[in-house]
């Protein structure tokens, strides 16, 4: 089995004195996709540049604690594709992938991290910027090569994967233009939300973030904003998918899935 961990990290160094690297370690994904590790390339070297015995791979935001994503793996990539080309969002430290080719498959495991709008209108806007530039370049992606996206992608797409929807509709993260962009990327561009083929009904075992507002960790008042979304051929590959709540290195929660393939 190839087994990928993704992980909003909330800051590498604060989730590291909270034990992350400790439960990766006796946990052996072959591959880790981080985001938010709002650290600047000084804060890593010589303590992050791997992680539970595997090689990172980094792009970093300009702006210091801030966003920044990478790709922890085990094997040796052919290719490293840092940004996707975009000039705004590439400055915020959003996409890093990694490409496993081979005379078989050209694969790619890539960690992202979608804007939040929580914050209020104008991020709002650059959210949907980066909606809408970042869907052909999937889309083209996908013609080209087999792939695993997984990271935060700020959205939680249907009723059944957040706690509160009725009282969300009009919040970040359950926009209605929000989830028609993810209805058309699973639709239409046929990428495959892995997690929900595996685990097609789960509810409040589904929720991968809490609010640090009120009690909602420990009342269980979540949202589901964590992903792998694969191409068919990959998806079809998944055989188990993991959510471990009760580990608490940031306010999101590991996501873990089995692949029935090896790099």
């Amino acid at each position: 089995m190839f087994k990928l961990t993704s992980l909003n990290l909330n800051g590498i160094r604060s989730a590291a004195t909270k034990g992350v690297e400790s439960w990766l370690t006796s946990h052996q994904p072959d591959c880790i996709c981080v985001q938010e590790i709002k650290a600047q390339a000084p804060d890593l070297q010589g303590r992050f540049e791997e992680l539970a015995g595997l090689k990172g791979h980094f792009q970093l935001a300009e702006k210091k604690g801030y966003s920044g994503v990478a790709v922890y793996s085990r094997h040796e990539p052919s290719e490293v594709v840092i940004g996707y080309g975009s000039p705004e969002f590439d400055a915020e430290g959003r996409y890093v992938e990694l490409r496993f080719d081979t005379p078989r498959r050209k694969l790619s495991i890539i960690s992202a991290y979608f804007p939040s709008g929580s914050s209020g209108e104008e991020r709002q806007q650059a959210k949907f910027r980066f909606l809408a530039e970042f869907y052909p370049h999937l889309v083209a992606l996908k013609k080209k090569r087999d792939f695993i996206l997984c990271g935060d992608v700020n959205i939680a797409h249907k009723e059944m994967d957040l706690k509160n929807w009725r009282s969300n509709q009009k919040n970040s993260g359950f926009l209605p233009e929000e989830r028609a962009w993810m209805t058309k990327l699973l639709d239409e561009a046929k990428l495959v939300d892995v997690y929900r083929q595996l685990q097609p009904t789960a509810t409040d075992t589904a929720y991968t973030w809490w609010s640090s507002r009120g009690q909602a960790y420990a009342n269980n008042v979540g949202w589901r904003l964590d992903y792998h979304l694969a191409s068919p051929a990959i998806a079809e590959a998944a055989r188990s998918a993991a959510i471990f709540k009760d580990v608490k290195f940031s306010d999101h929660a590991p996501l873990t899935i089995d692949y029935d393939f090896q790099i």
